[in-house]
């Protein structure tokens, strides 16, 4: 296997993310190593309240749907958008379920 193999995150220009309500609370998008269950409804029911009142919620919604990304984005949970058909490379969530 090369370099050329192994799938590396490109830096983004995204203006839009200057626009994020959601800057500087990373704590609420993306889990905790070994986080429970319910932490987990808590911090997406918070990470949920933010996004709500973002200006830019669909376009984050779009990005993370399109980029493949983990954690919560635009108003949606990982298992939301895997429900919605828009798959992770390697859905830890979900794949935990399924076995």
């Amino acid at each position: 296997m090369t370099s050329m193999d192994i799938p590396v995150r490109q830096a983004t220009t995204e203006t839009w993310m200057r626009e994020a309500a959601c800057k500087g609370l990373s704590h609420l998008f993306f889990p905790a190593p070994a986080e429970r269950p319910q932490a987990r409804e808590r911090r997406e029911a918070m990470a949920k309240m933010v996004c709500e009142e973002c200006a830019v919620q669909s376009t984050c919604q779009d990005f993370a749907r399109r980029n493949h990304e983990y954690g919560f984005w635009g108003g949606e949970s990982e298992d939301e958008r895997h429900a919605a058909g828009f798959r992770l490379i390697a859905p830890i969530g979900v794949r935990a379920k399924s076995a």
